[in-house]
């Protein structure tokens, strides 16, 4: 393989990668007429049952602003609840509807989630080889210090982690 060709391989590697978290976000948005960041949230609350926001934040690594505007589409839209904590009044944890439960049932699946079945079953040092790889592959793009979450979402669409929420405590 000539060296021009290995610049095409690895462009083209990338530019499927994006094509495709692209494709699978706009799949979801047209079925659902939900984001990846709306649907991980109704997720987490489909599992975790009622939380604040702010361990929501957490437990999917999003900032709480981005999180509370989630919220408040999803209240919109019938597919969770909010209501005012009875020990504190500042507090308005979010539960998932039945029409939330539904939605998640019908979805189809976020591409993260089929990778990270199929990553999970690689023996440890190619799980190792990958992640290294993709960091210097950050590292070459001058990307290392893009904030990043670990949802993939397609198009224009930026989502922020929560500050230090590779180190924050899961509620």
């Amino acid at each position: 393989m000539s060296f021009v060709k290995d610049h095409d391989e690895i462009l083209i590697a990338l530019r499927r990668i994006i094509r495709a978290v692209h494709l699978r976000s706009k799949k979801l948005e047209k079925e659902t007429g939900l984001t990846a960041p709306q649907f991980i949230v109704l997720q987490a609350l489909a599992r975790r049952g009622s939380m604040k926001p702010s361990a929501l934040s957490r437990e999917i690594s999003l900032g709480q602003p981005t999180v509370t505007a989630i919220l408040d589409r999803l209240k919109r839209a019938g597919l969770i609840e909010r209501t005012a904590s009875a020990s504190d009044r500042r507090s308005t944890p979010a539960q998932i509807t039945a029409e939330g439960l539904a939605v998640i049932e019908t979805s189809p699946e976020l591409l993260q989630t089929g990778f990270l079945k199929a990553f999970r079953k690689l023996p440890d040092w190619e799980q190792h080889m990958l992640i290294g790889a993709l960091q210097r592959v950050a590292e070459l793009m001058d990307a290392s210090d893009v904030d990043a979450s670990p949802i993939l979402t397609g198009g224009s669409e930026m989502v922020k982690p929560a500050p230090d929420a590779a180190r924050a405590p899961k509620a």
